[in-house]
């Protein structure tokens, strides 16, 4: 297997890879693209004679500039995740096919972005469907009511180590340590969240990781995946439209609006424990995570504005001191703190 002089392979190993699980032959010429994979992997887009596929590999050291180091064994995770929610949802991530767990390496179909866009893409162009949120939120609801109470599920996913690495010590206890007047709060919610095993969780569903594609939306980089709390996806991902309606401008009524029908949306689906105590507990965690993109170990790349980053401070903090009880008592919180004509950073951000 040869590379294109223009766009050569990232590692001997990786075109091994291809060959050893029949996706290339030793011949062909392939075209390495690197694709943007977040902070925790690689990713290139390889063309090859008939056809085009996606290779990933975890990092052991993500690229962000705190030290953030994580298992690579979290690639077999990923690729455990995605092949559960194809049974229940074939359209809801890329066909999968090859996985090598020792190195760390997995392919997937490569899905073309003029068929499926980018959701966070979209929503930075000003280009706010509700009715995408609506999508997401049913999407996420189904497949953990799909996984709620599910023992088999329970013991392959617990990955307790990967995602404390992964998610409760880089966003909430790396949160805690900027804010210690906060500390026995985000402790107490890392705590929560650490020991609450209901669901099989995603732990990464962001508007970066979910296209949108002819069919509904399409869920990447499970890295994270956890059999634990489903509170926390749905906090997750609310929180990014709360934070990007500071920078999307004239349509934040737009974005609130797909913060509000994701997460009701999400509720109808929720069938394994009161709906009243998993919206206290995504109410409670969702300004936690406001927070971590700001102070955490991976703050948002567009709040560039120390307004922006002042009022989520701000409006956080305050809900962290008293903890609203539903999703809907954050989001008025959130949309009434934007509606201030003199708010509490002393003005209001644009």
């Amino acid at each position: 297997m040869s590379a294109d002089s223009a766009h050569p392979s990232p590692d001997p190993a990786v075109t091994d890879f291809l060959i050893a699980h029949q996706l290339a032959r030793p011949g062909d010429t392939a075209r390495w693209t690197p694709l943007a994979g977040g902070v925790s992997s690689d990713l290139w887009r390889v063309d090859l004679p008939g056809r085009s596929l996606c290779v990933k590999r975890a990092l052991a050291r993500l690229k962000v500039a705190a030290d953030w180091q994580a298992p690579v064994s979290r690639n077999a995770y990923e690729w455990a995740w995605m092949r559960f929610a194809s049974r229940y949802r074939p359209d809801s991530v890329p066909e999968l096919l090859a996985h090598d767990p020792d190195a760390g390496l997995f392919a997937m179909a490569y899905l073309p972005p003029e068929r499926y866009p980018m959701w966070k893409a979209r929503l930075l162009a000003g280009e706010v469907r509700p009715e995408t949120a609506a999508a997401v939120g049913e999407l996420l609801g189904t497949l953990h009511a799909k996984s709620a109470g599910d023992t088999g599920l329970a013991a392959e996913f617990a990955t307790d180590d990967n995602f404390h690495a992964l998610r409760i010590e880089p966003y909430l206890l790396a949160t805690a340590a900027a804010h210690p007047d906060l500390s026995a709060v985000l402790q107490r919610l890392a705590d929560r969240t650490a020991t609450t095993h209901l669901a099989l969780v995603h732990g990464d569903v962001s508007p970066k990781n979910i296209l949108v594609g002819p069919s509904g939306p399409v869920l990447l980089d499970a890295e994270c995946a956890w059999y634990g709390d489903p509170a926390f996806d749905l906090a997750f991902c609310v929180n990014h439209l709360l934070l990007k309606s500071l920078v999307v401008h004239g349509l934040r009524a737009d974005l609130l609006r797909s913060a509000r029908v994701l997460a009701e949306d999400y509720g109808r689906c929720v069938d394994w424990e009161p709906l009243s105590d998993l919206e206290s507990r995504a109410a409670s965690l969702l300004p936690a995570l406001l927070l971590a993109r700001v102070d955490g170990k991976s703050p948002v790349e567009y709040l560039t504005d120390d307004r922006h980053r002042l009022f989520v401070r701000t409006v956080a903090s305050a809900l962290l001191r008293a903890p609203a009880h539903t999703m809907t008592d954050v989001l008025d919180a959130w949309a009434a703190a934007l509606a201030t004509p003199i708010g509490p950073i002393g003005g209001r951000p644009d």
